[in-house]
């Protein structure tokens, strides 16, 4: 009997799974928002999320294809994931900022002044300096290229190592 089931892609199980995790992440990301913890350690918690959901998708990939998924395979998944995960975690973040919480740049430019200024290795000249370059690139444009960009090269980062875990290679000689 014939079935007329379309083979599973990286592209595929990358678009499903990385919409899977954005989703999460945005969730998680809300959680941390809503009680004003994303700024502490507990922020990185978010990692999990993404190393669960890339495991996640190469086992959902192996299954597919008779336990089978090359390196390559697996650093393909993990960066498509990483790009639409992190693409869907910027696009909320943006949100929050410029329509739930407009105020929350400034809270962040105030605590990173006190920060400095706590420290008492900077002048006041150079505390300026820098809050000047942080507003600089906290724009719209800056935070969606770090966004993106940023997730891509962390969440490859992450692909390399997950996937030297996950991988199972076909034998060679069959």
């Amino acid at each position: 009997m014939e079935t007329n089931a379309t083979p599973i892609t990286t592209t595929s199980v990358g678009l499903r799974y990385g919409l899977l995790t954005g989703l999460v992440n945005v969730i998680f990301s809300f959680a941390l928002f809503a009680t004003q913890t994303d700024q502490s350690p507990v922020r990185w918690l978010g990692l999990s999320i993404l190393v669960g959901g890339m495991v996640l998708a190469h086992n959902a990939y192996k299954q597919a294809n008779a336990g089978f998924m090359d390196y390559s395979e697996g650093l393909g998944i993990g960066a498509i994931m990483s790009v639409i995960s992190g693409t869907l975690s910027t696009a909320f973040s943006f949100i929050y900022m410029k329509f739930v919480d407009p105020d929350y740049m400034g809270r962040i430019m105030e605590t990173a002044r006190a920060k400095m200024e706590a420290k008492g290795n900077l002048t006041d000249e150079q505390i300026d300096q820098a809050m000047a370059m942080m507003q600089k690139f906290s724009t719209v444009g800056w935070m969606v290229l770090f966004g993106v960009l940023g997730s891509l090269l962390f969440g490859f980062l992450i692909a390399l190592v997950v996937s030297a875990f996950t991988k199972n290679s076909k034998p060679e000689f069959e």
